[in-house]
């Protein structure tokens, strides 16, 4: 049984590690929001402007260039239409980084639950070993019990760095979220300034 729980832990570890990584390429600023196209919004002044930074957009894959591609093919659309449409497609995009992350989330909650779990039941074992044997080998004893508690100690190593990768991925994700926002909102003013609305 207690085989079972290490390989439980061994198991999570490196679905955690797996996730860590994998966000941690994902969530790099440069794949979100593209400097390219940060500079490409900037150089977009009038509506002539509008074809470069559709190129630019298709040439550079991101979230940002998704969100910019989809305003630029309803300019035609009034403005509040185009905004939420906008918003709408914001909110699959955020949902889209954040994929993964719950992995993370699961983790922290239950590596050390796991770890706990190993520990009672190398305690049950120990002290069922203790009832029969009795107590004349205290050694014995001591090295059951350091041995039982590697479980939660192996859990909390575990939960610990699934913790940080969680809360860093999350705020990481909130500051692309803002970001691409406020770009979104920068070319959209300009588009709609001229009394398009």
């Amino acid at each position: 049984m207690e085989t079972i729980v290490y390989i439980l832990l061994i198991l999570t570890s490196v679905v955690g590690l797996a996730f860590i990584v994998e966000r941690g390429l994902a969530l790099r600023w440069k794949k979100v929001v593209p400097p390219e196209i940060e500079s490409a919004i900037a150089a977009c002044q009038s509506p002539a402007d509008v074809a470069m930074l559709d190129r630019v957009c298709q040439q550079h894959a991101s979230p940002l260039g998704r969100l910019l591609l989809l305003a630029i093919s309803r300019l035609n659309w009034p403005k509040e239409e185009n905004a939420d449409a906008l918003q709408t497609r914001a909110r699959h995009e955020i949902v889209r980084l954040e994929r993964g992350l719950v992995v993370l989330e699961i983790i922290v909650g239950i590596a050390p639950l796991l770890g706990l779990v190993g520990t009672i039941i190398g305690m049950m074992a120990t002290f069922e070993n203790v009832g029969q044997a009795g107590l004349s080998d205290a050694s014995k004893l001591a090295s059951g019990i350091a041995l039982i508690l590697k479980a939660t100690l192996i859990g909390l190593l575990i939960a610990i760095p699934a913790l940080i990768s969680w809360t860093y991925y999350s705020k990481k994700v909130e500051m692309f979220a803002v970001e691409m926002e406020t770009l979104c909102d920068e070319f959209m003013r300009r588009q709609y300034r001229d009394g398009k609305q």
